[in-house]
């Protein structure tokens, strides 16, 4: 089973960006995204790849299903 994450960025360099969740970092690659995220901006990240951006309080509400449903520290 495959999940995307949202996940906050916290740093672009171009087509990269640093994400962050529960104290975890990834970078991840900005190409397929559907519209350019800033920082503090959350992002769906999948396989390597920010998808698409996400609305704080419904990143929010994601991360908490999954905390609740996996048991997952995420915030």
């Amino acid at each position: 089973m495959c999940l995307a994450v949202p996940m906050e960025v916290i740093a672009i360099n171009d087509k990269i960006a640093d994400v962050e969740i529960g104290g975890v970092t990834r970078q991840v690659r900005l190409d397929l995204i559907d519209a350019a995220p800033a920082l503090g901006d959350f992002v769906i990240v999948h396989a390597g790849f920010a998808i698409r951006r996400m609305d704080r309080d419904d990143a929010m509400e994601t991360i908490k299903l999954f905390q609740e449903g996996l048991g997952l520290e995420l915030i």
